[in-house]
């Protein structure tokens, strides 16, 4: 059996993790991963024609990480179309007949995250927002959860935000503008861990100081936690996702029933607790099928 596997780039270490747990899965299963990536990162128009490639080829079945909630919409009536299992995981579409869904609470994550940074600013202070881009569905989840944590503290201010598109250089560039136009920052909310460390190298070069978190505990993001310089990220893991998209969409191809949507819980990770993420994706563990239905299946 060969399944196809779509993530969204090549430059966000999160998803290199998504492709690394689906292979895992897979070879459990006796099953082979073609994996699927835009050369342009996120490109929705190219993403769109790898998937149309897909059904020309007739995979078995389909895993993929939408670049876009609205511009894969025609490629994915085509996968319909074909009676080929189609799995989401990470990121949503608006349209199609989806078999299954894999991911987590990214609003609930959000709001726990914020609450996290707040209780350790003392309930007081300016913060600002980064998030990828006005479509990435997971980062207005996130960015939404961050803002509602915020209106409950009447002493946290937001006083910026900015968009860094997941991508460490974009977000390292557009924070430094923001810290340009932005005379008080206190704390950094970032709905990912790459942005969260732009952020980071950003008040660096300006000789500024600020509490900031981050998503995903990729392993910079706890080597930073290591040092003292990133104050926690949230483990929303891709390799997890990864590895039970593609889980979910062997077995739908065998011809099993899945759930409709699996949402695998998140923790905060910090100082107290990083040891337990402190390795290289290629050390780290997968969640088991069981595992992701008894605390995930909806």
């Amino acid at each position: 059996m060969k399944i196809a596997v779509f993530t969204k780039n090549r430059v966000n270490p999160a998803y290199g993790a998504a492709r690394l747990g689906a292979e895992r899965a897979a070879a459990q299963l006796g099953a082979q991963v073609v994996h699927f990536v835009p050369e342009a990162a996120d490109d929705a128009v190219e993403q769109s024609a790898m998937l149309e490639r897909a059904v020309a080829e007739r995979f078995d079945a389909i895993a993929i990480a939408t670049t876009h909630p609205t511009q894969l919409n025609a490629a994915i009536r085509e996968v319909n179309a074909a009676a080929i299992p189609l799995v989401g995981f990470i990121s949503r579409s608006t349209e199609g007949a989806w078999d299954s869904f894999i991911g987590s609470d990214d609003y609930a994550l959000g709001g726990a995250l914020a609450d996290y940074l707040f209780a350790r600013m003392a309930g007081a202070g300016d913060i600002v927002i980064v998030e990828a881009s006005a479509h990435a569905t997971t980062s207005i989840d996130r960015a939404r959860g961050f803002r509602d944590a915020a209106a409950k503290h009447p002493a946290i201010r937001i006083v910026g935000g900015c968009y860094g598109a997941y991508q460490y250089e974009a977000a390292r560039v557009a924070m430094t503008q923001l810290l340009e136009e932005t005379a008080s920052v206190d704390a950094v909310l970032a709905a990912n861990d790459v942005m969260a460390l732009g952020a980071l190298a950003a008040l660096d070069a300006a000789g500024r100081k600020a509490l900031v978190v981050g998503v995903n505990a990729i392993p910079d993001a706890i080597a930073a936690i290591k040092r003292g310089t990133l104050l926690a990220s949230t483990d929303f893991n891709a390799m997890n996702l990864g590895a039970i998209a593609a889980e979910c969409a062997i077995r739908r191809a065998r011809g099993e029933t899945v759930p409709r949507e699996i949402m695998l819980p998140t923790e905060i990770v910090d100082s107290r607790n990083v040891s337990a993420w402190d390795r290289p994706y290629a050390a780290r563990s997968c969640m088991e099928w069981n595992t992701a239905l008894q605390t995930g299946e909806k």
